[in-house]
């Protein structure tokens, strides 16, 4: 099994507010870091990604603020070590000057069959399963890992 991760957040300002220049203008840094880490597998293109944030059919749209990415890792360490161990980390760090307070979770993992591609209305659905029914062996996050001894 691999490890599938959806996370989402609402930004502060508009994608093209000079405020969120520091995120914005290294978001292809950040994910050309992830594509060459150990374990990654997989993300869903920024146009695809666009367009479920912004379709009003989407599960995930409309929002033009949305910010959010889909991903696959072959195992949560490798997944972790991109978060916390790599540039990613400084911009997480600085994530409440970019992105506004929002109820629930912003984080959601599951396992899936090696090969498997989700898509927005998966993550949308395990997104409310960890939302609705906390964390299981069906939606998780870090918490759920840490207590079973997947990541430090």
């Amino acid at each position: 099994m691999h490890l599938a991760e959806f996370n989402r957040g609402i930004l502060r300002h508009d994608w093209d507010d000079p405020r969120l220049a520091e995120f914005t203008d290294n978001l292809d840094r950040v994910n050309a870091v992830a594509a060459r880490s150990r374990g990654f597998v997989w993300m869903m293109p920024p146009d695809q990604m666009e367009a479920a944030q912004t379709d009003p059919g989407s599960p995930l749209g409309p929002d033009p603020r949305l910010a959010s990415t889909l991903s696959v890792w072959t195992d949560a360490r490798a997944l972790h070590d991109f978060a916390f161990r790599s540039v990613h980390r400084r911009f997480f760090d600085r994530r409440d000057a970019w992105f506004a307070p929002q109820p629930g979770p912003r984080l959601v993992l599951w396992h899936v069959p090696e090969g498997h591609r989700p898509d927005a209305a998966e993550a949308a659905d395990r997104m409310a399963r960890l939302a609705r029914d906390g964390a299981s062996d069906r939606a998780f996050g870090w918490d759920w890992l840490r207590a079973r001894g997947e990541i430090d």
